[in-house]
């Protein structure tokens, strides 16, 4: 017997892969969504030999709203969009698109299919330069570049069908996603991603400013058992903050991982700090997280052999990869 039928769209993407992974874990059938444009099929080679898996390589933005993969699904988990946030300064009509859109395009079809619960992956980039540390569900809204407003006006469009249609939605705003996995594209990305693709390579560390910003890193398998208690709670039209609530230092990392440093520019609009309060999740999805950043870096020094085709970044690439968003964003600062 099953525990029932999930759809996750983004299937082959970082988190979305291991979301994959647990619920085939849990005995779900699970139904894999993704356009391939930026997830790959190797992330999911773990999961394409068992039966209670499939995979529909579609664009979410030519979804029907009577696509049959919805047919019969409990739980939608819904990852797919373009998560790179640098190149979203000079491309914004695409983040709009396949996130706006495409999220849309998953809530009409889940509308249509009558599923049990809709659980969207939000950003706690919506945030911007967060003035309330650590920082709660209620806190001021300030997107700062295209990325943070297309995934925060998909969260919109998600908390609009639930209120509409009375769709059972739920939407999570992850902050510092980390682990097994993490993405690589072409595009200059998140720290992890940079980092161990330098250390591949003997080159080092290019660390943004001083490196004494925090981030709230979260490993990929607490943000999937957080998505999972989401959809299995009685809660919904709810706005989460999934974090670990412990922020770590960018120096505290290239510490653990080690290696040489040299120095690039710190971006404007970037904060300096982020931190989730996830008193609200512990209290009402009863999770916490459970891998500590030692042991994550770890797990993600065990598995960097993944980052061995990634883009090796240094100042002079990285200059002209964020040329665009230094023109953009320091005249608001």
């Amino acid at each position: 017997m099953t525990a029932g039928t999930a759809v996750v769209t983004g299937a082959a993407g970082f988190i979305g892969s291991h979301m994959v992974d647990l619920l085939l874990d849990r005995g779900f059938h699970v139904r894999g969504i993704d356009s391939l444009i930026t997830g790959r099929k190797d992330n999911l080679i773990q999961a394409q030999n068992n039966t209670n898996f499939t995979l529909h390589v579609v664009d979410l933005r030519e979804l029907k709203s009577s696509s049959e993969l919805f047919d019969s699904v409990d739980y939608v988990f819904h990852f797919a969009g373009i998560g790179d946030i640098v190149p979203s300064i000079d491309n914004p009509i695409n983040y709009m698109s396949t996130n706006v859109m495409g999220t849309v395009c998953a809530l009409e079809a889940s509308r249509n299919a009558g599923v049990r619960k809709f659980v969207y992956a939000a950003s706690s980039s919506c945030y911007g330069v967060a003035t309330e540390l650590p920082t709660t569900e209620n806190a001021s809204i300030s997107s700062q570049y295209p990325y943070a407003l297309s995934k925060y006006q998909g969260e919109e469009a998600v908390l609009h069908w639930g209120r509409v249609y009375n769709l059972p939605v739920v939407s999570l705003r992850i902050f510092n996603a980390y682990g097994p996995r993490a993405r690589t594209t072409g595009a200059y990305g998140a720290v992890f991603g940079v980092f161990l693709a330098q250390k591949l390579a003997g080159k080092p560390f290019t660390v943004v400013g001083d490196g004494s910003q925090t981030r709230d890193f979260v490993f990929v398998t607490d943000l999937a058992q957080a998505f999972l208690a989401a959809a299995e709670s009685n809660c919904q039209q709810e706005i989460y903050n999934i974090g670990n609530g412990k922020p770590q230092s960018i120096n505290r990392l290239v510490e653990l991982l080690g290696g040489d440093v040299v120095n690039v520019a710190k971006r404007p609009g970037e904060p300096d700090c982020t931190w989730a309060d996830i008193t609200k999740a512990r209290n009402q999805l009863h999770w916490d997280p459970n891998v500590s950043f030692e042991d994550g870096v770890q797990i993600m020094l065990d598995n960097i052999d993944y980052w061995r085709t990634a883009p090796v970044w240094d100042p002079e690439s990285i200059t002209a990869a964020t040329a665009g968003w230094f023109e953009a964003l320091s005249e608001t600062d």
